[in-house]
């Protein structure tokens, strides 16, 4: 429970999505679409259009960039992002990465993908995005992460991301949450990357991914802290 706490960092959410978040606790149905949509629909604060559980792009590009910069055999490099929500995540791969990138973020919710897609067109009085290279794509759809067959094939990607959709997925059941791994390891490429971040103890997450990543190296870093909170990469990688 306490890295629970630590993840929703309550405090810092506008009244209205604390208010939602606080009735969803109460009966742990952090799997629940209707609680995203609802979350996804609140006011943002200011003129922030992108909002992130943990932390966005910029503290996570330390650890992306070299990542992409050492896997460009396949150019752009396909980049998919599962449980994207309303993260900074794929938008800052798309706008600032140096290298060719072609991003797929993927949501259960429908308002957060209609979110993204306004916003990558330049709605709600944003400028539209534009990419860091001449040949990157960004893309957003509608797709459940447990079931990526709709939207993706096998081992068609380089980059998976999680940003606690794992921690999300389980509060409905660890189930769950070893669907959606092995889902992420399907679509990965054999030579590929799963990135899970969360601020789970590694005592409690490696074990599962080891478990639910048999023939795949596991190994774990220290990220942060931001605003005083210790994240961790969870590294699920195929043969290099």
């Amino acid at each position: 429970m306490a890295a629970l706490r630590r993840t929703l960092h309550m405090a810092t959410l506008p009244a209205g999505t604390r208010r939602a978040l606080a009735g969803s606790l109460a009966s742990s149905c952090l799997a629940d679409r209707s609680l995203w949509d609802k979350l996804h629909a609140q006011p943002r604060l200011g003129s922030v259009p992108t909002f992130d559980w943990f932390f966005g792009y910029e503290e996570a590009q330390g650890l992306l960039l070299p990542l992409l910069q050492g896997a460009r055999a396949a150019s752009p490099l396909r980049v998919l992002d599962v449980g994207c929500g309303t993260s900074s995540l794929c938008t800052g791969l798309y706008a600032k990465c140096p290298h060719p990138v072609d991003v797929l973020g993927v949501d259960f919710s429908p308002v957060a993908v209609g979110h993204m897609n306004s916003l990558l067109e330049g709605g709600q009085g944003q400028t539209p995005l534009r990419p860091g290279h001449p040949a990157s794509r960004l893309r957003f759809m509608q797709a459940d992460a447990q079931n990526l067959e709709p939207v993706a094939s096998s081992g068609s990607f380089q980059l998976v991301l999680d940003k606690g959709t794992w921690d999300a997925v389980a509060r409905g059941g660890l189930q769950g949450a070893y669907q959606l791994l092995s889902e992420c390891l399907r679509v990965l490429s054999p030579q590929g990357t799963l990135i899970q971040f969360s601020d789970e103890d590694p005592d409690i997450r490696l074990p599962c991914l080891e478990q639910g990543s048999q023939g795949w190296a596991v190994a774990v870093q220290e990220l942060g802290p931001f605003r005083g909170i210790t994240y961790f990469a969870y590294l699920v990688q195929g043969s290099h």
